[in-house]
């Protein structure tokens, strides 16, 4: 039964509260690490709204991954930054940090300290009551819509619709809107048919309420992109204004160099994050930027080979990365495995690369990825088109709902109507009895 915001009386109790230790976020351990090297990312500079989310989260991940001192020192940095972002020493946005502490304090056997925080939240939530009777307050729904937007890409719809609840109630939090604006572009990145007319038009009201705000600026130029509109001024007026702010992954880089790989120029994508890493050479986030606009250029671009010493740098990039995010390096080892490919004296990499990833222990989700991008490399490079089935055929029968499932699947319904290819017989047989997760 749902416990209403208003019932302050008697003490509530830690299943009761509202924060990460019960919103149900159970994520694999190489989830937890890139989601820690993801948060890391962010930044923490002075002014960023969102700071006391940020350090509660890594100070979950810390703890699920076995640092509790760490999420400790995080969960305390949460509840200053909240009091400096929100110029006062209490409000209702510490009920997640106090939550959160509650729990941690339980889960180290100090049970004095953690009664002492489920008293402060009762204390909250009987002095700032929500303004709506039978929801969690707007600062509630707000944590908890972007600590879901972080955690799960198939619960982004579940996040805006979220921060619409706390938007109704506070509609005065500019950021709240910008995020849940974020969360239905998430959420449609990887649609055929794009965004609905209705979620552009939010797009656009944001970015008009959120001027500052570059990272959505760089996702409403790659729409009005995808549209067919020509954005080149805008792109290189976004990156002049990107590199002149603090680095983070919010600054709007990333997807900016979406924009200039797929409808500017990928040459001057590779420019563009070069320079940023020469002005933040210690950056790692820069790194992967740069890694990525190779990458780019050397898988996809067709029209002009790269030569030996842009894959070299490729390939010395992503050695490198692999080093720094050595438990969340599984993408990147397959990143570089198709880089090995495109190399005059690499090569033979490509197959050890892929062959060590298949043999090694992955949890069902890393699994399916691997499967999948090995399926198009037999494809595309190995021209093997028995072999790409097959493991087409082994990524579509896990049952996890993902981007490389549904590219599987969109893949094998292809093979399925050519009569002429000796495995659509028994493709068609194997998708009518494919299981739905």
């Amino acid at each position: 039964m749902r416990r209403s915001w208003q019932a302050g009386l008697g003490q509530t109790s830690l299943e009761a509260l509202q924060c990460h230790f019960t919103w149900d976020l159970d994520p694999s351990r190489s989830k937890l690490f890139y989601l820690r090297y993801h948060l890391e990312d962010i930044g923490t500079e002075e002014g960023n709204s969102w700071l006391g989310h940020i350090y509660n989260l890594r100070g979950y991940v810390q703890y699920k991954l076995g640092f509790t001192e760490d999420a400790q020192s995080l969960f305390n940095k949460a509840a200053e930054a909240f009091c400096q972002t929100r110029r006062a020493d209490e409000g209702p946005w510490l009920v997640v940090n106090y939550g959160n502490q509650a729990w941690l304090h339980h889960h180290l056997g100090e049970q004095a300290e953690s009664q002492a925080y489920l008293s402060k939240v009762d204390a909250l939530m009987n002095k700032y009551p929500s303004p709506s009777q039978d929801e969690l307050h707007p600062e509630i729904y707000a944590e908890k819509a972007w600590t879901l937007m972080k955690f799960s890409a198939d619960k982004k719809l579940l996040a805006a619709d979220y921060f619409q609840r706390a938007i109704r109630m506070q509609p005065d939090m500019v950021e709240w809107f910008t995020s849940r604006v974020i969360a239905l572009v998430s959420a449609s990145m990887h649609s055929d048919t794009g965004l609905d007319a209705d979620v552009l038009e939010e797009m656009k009201n944001a970015k008009e309420e959120d001027p500052e705000n570059l990272y959505l600026a760089a996702l409403y130029l790659h729409e009005c992109a995808k549209k067919g509109e020509t954005v080149e001024d805008e792109a290189r007026e976004l990156a002049r204004k990107i590199l002149m702010n603090p680095v983070s992954s919010y600054s709007g880089l990333k997807p900016l160099l979406w924009v200039y790989v797929h409808y500017v120029s990928v040459d001057e994508a590779v420019d563009l994050a070069e320079e940023a890493l020469k002005q933040h050479p210690d950056v790692c986030y820069l790194k992967r930027c740069v890694a990525f606009c190779y990458r780019s250029k050397i898988i996809f671009v067709r029209d002009s080979p790269p030569d030996q010493s842009m894959i070299d740098r490729a390939i010395s990039l992503h050695e490198e990365l692999i080093s720094i995010y050595p438990e969340s390096s599984l993408l990147r080892k397959i990143d570089i495995a198709n880089i090995y490919a495109k190399s005059n004296h690499s090569q033979a990499k490509t197959e050890q690369t892929y062959q060590e990833l298949l043999e090694s222990d992955l949890d069902p989700a890393d699994k399916q990825m691997v499967y999948n991008r090995y399926a198009n490399y037999l494809y595309f490079v190995q021209h093997n088109n028995h072999g790409s089935t097959q493991y087409h055929m082994r990524a579509a029968e896990i049952p996890i709902q993902s981007f490389f499932r549904q590219n599987s699947v969109s893949i094998l319904e292809k093979i399925k109507d050519r009569r002429w290819h000796q495995m659509s017989r028994e493709v068609e047989e194997f998708l009518e009895n494919l299981q739905e997760p």
